[in-house]
């Protein structure tokens, strides 16, 4: 049999194995090697992977004409290995020469030692090809400094697994030099800049894999996704919602996406997950940063608290035209035509909030909008999700005040970045959001404080002052609230009473109600309680809430004939306010006076309100 066929499965994997290694990021920017396959290739000792030379580089220049020499090598042609092996070794290979260690004037056998452990050192740990099994593991207790093992080694034999990291016989030198002359200083540089290059992609190419874009060092990155390239867009030229976007992970899994109900493009920022499905072949990349910073502004602008009972569908519709027509405004990529969208210039300027009741208000408009299409088909882009458990919910920023923290904030690097000119109602937006909500019973408390001002006290001498025993000579007046301010403070309460409300929320409603009414010098509640029919408790003293209350009903719920029964009692004032506490779940209410609803939370009532309504939070 003929050499060359003889030794061909062998010359295979070497071969294979100078690929391997050139596609690693920390050996591709180092200086080459050159392999031959004649002389030294077929006569190496058995135990011996390569032969090494030097090449004469004094000539060389860093300019575009410059071509790193690098070194000749004779791999043992002779040696079985597999190319994850022979990748290993070559990757050394060129590390050395990456370190300067072919150099004419470090041809001592010291040196040669000290080059081989720190070589060896810095290529064991990096992933490339598969550590031959005869080397020895790194021995510990040396020097970590090249110049002290040096050192070490020419006062002293080095340990006998120092000797073994030999790619020639053990202890032995596997390269020589010649009269190759000294590297230039120009060509150490350069050399010294490639393995830093090396290192930085390396390092990147290790974050790569950590996050999936790729499944190996060697391999390159899948190319990304037009969902990934919106995001990386909105992160880098769009600051109003960077902060944001670095907040949330993108899924584009097929499975996990149909699992959630997401055709095209959803949101949960309980999660902070952005679903974007692939089978929806969004590739587009001006449309997918329409779609990324829809999603994104729905996070942003807190849709999914705001909604507040409100029908999910149409509540999702009413916050998509509010959002669409900002985006359309600022020219935020482009509308996925093909996909449908929700856009009508008429309700331009309107909150979701009044679009809601827009849409609500009009039974035909309602009706068309049930079939229309969001930026997730037929079904909500804005999912609910559990609050998981994180560093926002213990000890850290709740997660409502972090995602408004970070809107507001990329609204100020925004405008001080000059990025271009915002929609009015969408700062308006981000503003009311910069502001902490104030709590549901201040709120309260200030609608009441319209209807019952302060009491302007009077001194009369009708009364002693408290002060008048020490002096009982000199009559002195006491300060005294008029009994005619006193009389008319009052204010009636209509509380669903129906099996439906929670006894928590009744109590956080009377509660209120009686803390105010001490505050305020409130003398008595007409207190009407309210189940599939009225019971009027009639006047009740504020205090009196405060201890256990007697609930009649826990039944049906029929609020408008225990309304009616306050507003036609005789001695109730016709100018004093009403208070209504219910869940949602009741008839039609068309109260004639002052009046305001008090909710749990995530409740809505079946109509349109006139009058205010808080939610115990």
């Amino acid at each position: 049999m003929a050499k060359g066929k003889k030794y061909e499965a062998n010359r295979k994997a070497i071969d294979a194995g100078m690929v391997l290694a050139a596609s690693h990021p920390l050996i591709a920017p180092l200086p080459p090697v050159f392999l031959r396959f004649e002389k030294a290739a077929l006569t190496l000792p058995a135990g011996a992977w390569v032969q090494v030379g030097g090449e004469r580089a004094t000539g060389w220049v860093s300019n575009a004409f410059g071509h790193d020499p690098g070194g000749t090598v004779w791999p043992n042609l002779r040696r079985r290995a597999d190319p994850a092996e022979w990748a290993y070794v070559f990757a050394r290979l060129r590390l050395h020469l990456a370190l300067g260690h072919l150099d004419p004037e470090r041809e001592g056998i010291a040196d040669h030692q000290a080059a081989w452990l720190t070589a060896e050192r810095m290529i064991a740990g990096a992933g490339v090809g598969r550590r031959p099994a005869e080397l020895p593991p790194l021995p510990d207790g040396l020097p970590s400094d090249e110049d002290a093992l040096r050192r070490r080694f020419a006062e002293a034999e080095p340990p006998g697994d120092v000797l073994a990291l030999s790619l020639g016989m053990p202890g032995a030198r596997f390269w020589t030099v010649g009269d190759v002359g000294a590297i230039p200083e120009a060509l150490a540089r350069h050399r010294m800049a490639g393995l830093a290059r090396g290192l930085r992609a390396a390092a990147a190419a290790a974050l790569d894999v950590a996050g999936g874009r790729r499944a190996t060092l060697s391999n390159r990155p899948d190319a990304k996704s037009a969902a990934r390239q919106a995001r990386d867009w909105v992160l880098s030229e769009f600051p109003l919602l960077a902060a944001l976007a670095a907040s949330f992970d993108l899924v584009e899994d097929v499975e996990v996406c149909e699992r959630m109900g997401v055709p095209i493009a959803a949101i949960c920022d309980a999660t902070r997950e952005i679903y974007i499905n692939p089978r929806a072949g969004l590739t587009d990349g001006d449309e997918m940063r329409f779609i990324m910073a829809h999603e994104i502004l729905h996070a942003g602008l807190r849709h999914i608290p705001r909604r507040q009972g409100r029908d999910p569908w149409l509540w999702n519709v009413a916050c998509d035209y509010v959002i669409n027509g900002w985006l359309i405004e600022m020219r935020v990529g482009v509308p996925p035509d093909r996909l449908g969208y929700l856009h009508d210039p008429a309700l331009a300027g309107m909150s979701a909030e009044e679009v809601y009741d827009r849409i609500t208000g009009d039974l035909r408009l309602m009706r068309k909008l049930k079939k229309a299409r969001t930026l997730n088909g037929t079904a909500p882009d804005m999912l609910d999700g559990d609050r998981v458990p994180g560093w926002w919910q213990a000890g850290g920023a709740d997660l409502d005040a972090f995602y408004r923290r970070a809107l507001c904030e990329g609204l100020e690097l925004h405008r001080a970045q000059g990025r271009g000119l915002l929609p009015a109602g969408l700062v308006e937006e981000i503003r009311a959001l910069e502001q902490p909500p104030i709590p549901w019973d201040v709120a309260l408390g200030q609608w009441l404080d319209a209807y019952f001002p302060p009491i302007e006290r009077r001194r009369s001498y009708a009364r002693a002052n408290r002060r008048q025993s020490s002096t009982p000579d000199i009559p002195r007046p006491a300060l005294i609230a008029p009994e005619e301010q006193r009389a008319g403070r009052v204010f009636g309460a209509l509380v669903d009473t129906s099996g439906s409300m929670g006894r928590v929320d009744l109590g956080k409603a009377l509660g209120a109600l009686a803390s105010y009414a001490l505050g305020r010098e409130v003398t008595a509640i007409r207190l009407i309680q309210c189940d599939a029919a009225p019971h009027d408790s009639g006047y009740v003293d504020p205090e009196a809430l405060l201890d256990r209350v007697s609930v009649h009903g826990r039944g049906g719920t029929v609020l408008m004939p225990g309304l009616r029964l306050l507003e036609a009692a005789k001695d109730f004032p016709k100018d004093a306010p009403v208070l209504i506490v219910t869940d949602g779940g009741c008839d039609r209410l068309t109260p004639r006076g002052e009046h305001a609803f008090l909710m749990p939370p995530g409740t809505s009532l079946p109509f349109k309100p006139r009058g205010p309504v808080f939610r115990m939070g």
